[in-house]
């Protein structure tokens, strides 16, 4: 018998219909506001609602798992993990927010911040779907209000043109994507991730692999657009340029994160049975290499070539992208691994970006000279950049260095070898453009003698991110303790109902 809605425990939604009511609330306030009304406001309260996401996010760690919605909508361990990073990020980028817009040229204010809920909410039920239709719902969601907010500085040329050129690569992928579960459903007859996973195995096993690979290849064309690996990172460079500086932040953290949580619940989800069996279907686990070692090469080495800074973060976050593909191709200390480098970059990234838009409106410029003498400018500012930096290009007691080194370990006690190779000869290539912005702020002389001072947002998320970055780093067995205690096989395993 079919359970009815009100039989559900609606609280372990709490976290998204609290992101929802907020959106909805920011949109209808935001229409009956004069236009020149303060709109700072609005930032708060989105703020405050992800904060209490955040809450109701964090109480539901370490339950049992739980499906709702005839068993599409799944609460688990892994799932929770992944949206605390969400919402992190998130609020972060809200109260950095609450000060840059008033310099970014973006006008709709109110737009800003219920699109950006709007997109959180997305990535919010990637990470928790169990089913291709609301895989595909979040994914929607995160993805046309991406275009939006990257395309928000209406009066900027470069703007828009960053605005058309995601919405066409965004729908190409979409489509490889929808494409690819056209072929699944096909194959099985449900849209289920774990009904998939069963019946794809039956269908391998009757003469179907062929059609089994094409459904999963069509699919990691898409997911490479998505989480900007090489060679489908085209959009990138330009999109993260025309973006004003919040939301290619958002972009390069929140969005990925959200999309990784996409292929790793369809990965895990309809397609483990493969990586179960690597001897037999080694094609599946070296798609995914593949897509690692070209966006590691790719990234790293044309990021030496970068005069503009958020293109060159941009293939920075390239190179960043294969290195998350390692542990879901190679399935070595998978969710600890990954999730510890989710939260190294998310402090690492939001930081550097925190950065980069003090400078950018202190002097009118986003190149990599316009941080020329910031040690003179503001000696604290440029020690956390720094560190920031540090940590993105891997170097020791530094969280980025501990997340490289899980993965690295993770590859080679697979045996995985070449891989665990090259992350450390593209980490070394990655040495030259981090360390040239950091000579750029202690060996070059000042445009001009003006103090750049941090604003009270501003510097509470430098304050945090910088916290978590030197914490990561200094205590990573206390993290990895953490993430040990929690249930990751519910992610890969259909829940069994109590006393099955």
């Amino acid at each position: 018998m079919e359970r009815y809605l009100l039989d559900y425990d609606w609280t372990v939604m709490g976290p998204e219909l609290i992101v929802l009511a907020a959106a909805a609330l920011l949109s209808i306030l935001d229409l009956f506001m004069r236009e020149d009304h303060d709109r700072r406001w609005l930032g708060v309260l989105g703020l405050s609602a992800i904060l209490a996401a955040g809450v109701f996010t964090a109480m539901q760690l370490g339950n049992p798992p739980y499906e709702i919605l005839s068993d599409t909508y799944r609460v688990d361990d892994f799932g929770l993990t992944l949206k605390l990073i969400l919402l992190a990020g998130a609020a972060l980028l809200f109260l950095s927010s609450l000060w840059s817009l008033r310099h970014d040229g973006i006008r709709a204010h109110g737009e800003y911040y219920y699109l950006m809920l709007a997109a959180l909410l997305g990535g919010m039920l990637m990470t928790a779907s169990a089913d291709f239709i609301t895989l595909f719902v979040g994914l929607e969601l995160l993805s046309i209000s991406s275009y939006i907010l990257v395309g928000l500085r209406k009066r900027r040329v470069e703007s828009s043109e960053a605005a058309w050129k995601f919405v066409v690569m965004g729908g190409v992928s979409t489509a490889f994507i929808l494409y690819g579960m056209s072929f699944a459903y096909g194959l099985t007859g449900t849209t289920n991730l774990y009904e998939v996973q069963a019946r794809l195995a039956d269908a391998y096993g009757g003469g179907y692999e062929w059609f089994v690979y094409l459904s999963l290849l069509l699919m990691l064309f898409g997911f490479g657009f998505k989480v900007a690996a090489a060679p489908f990172h085209m959009w990138a460079p330009d999109v993260y340029q025309g973006a004003t500086t919040p939301v290619t932040a958002f972009l390069s953290v929140v969005s990925k994160t959200a999309a990784i949580a996409l292929i790793l619940r369809v990965v895990l989800g309809g397609y483990y049975f493969l990586y179960q069996n690597q001897m037999e279907a080694p094609w599946s686990a070296q798609a995914l290499l593949f897509l690692a070692a070209v966006s590691m090469v790719v990234g790293n080495t044309v990021a030496l070539r970068q005069i503009h800074t958020k293109r060159m973060l941009a293939y920075s976050s390239v190179a960043h992208a294969g290195t998350m593909l390692v542990p879901i191709a190679t399935l070595g200390f998978l969710f600890e691994s990954l999730t510890y480098y989710l939260f190294a970059y998310l402090f690492m990234a939001l930081g550097a970006f925190t950065v980069l838009t003090l400078v950018e409106h202190h002097t009118g410029s986003e190149k990599i000279s316009a941080f020329a003498g910031l040690s003179r400018k503001n000696p604290r500012l440029a020690a956390v950049m720094t560190l920031f930096l540090l940590s993105l290009a891997g170097i020791p007691v530094t969280a980025g260095f501990f997340g490289k080194f899980y993965i690295i370990a993770g590859a080679v006690g697979t045996q995985h070898l070449w891989i665990a190779a090259l992350i450390l000869v593209t980490t070394v290539i990655s040495y030259y453009y981090y360390f040239g912005v950091i000579r750029m702020m202690y060996f070059r002389q000042p445009a001009t003698p003006e103090r750049l001072r941090i604003p009270l947002g501003p510097g509470a998320v430098l304050l945090v991110t910088a916290a978590g970055t030197l914490a990561l780093g200094l205590m990573p067995q206390w993290t990895l303790d953490w993430l040990a205690t929690l249930d990751w096989g519910a992610a890969v395993m259909p829940i069994q109902p109590p006393g099955s």
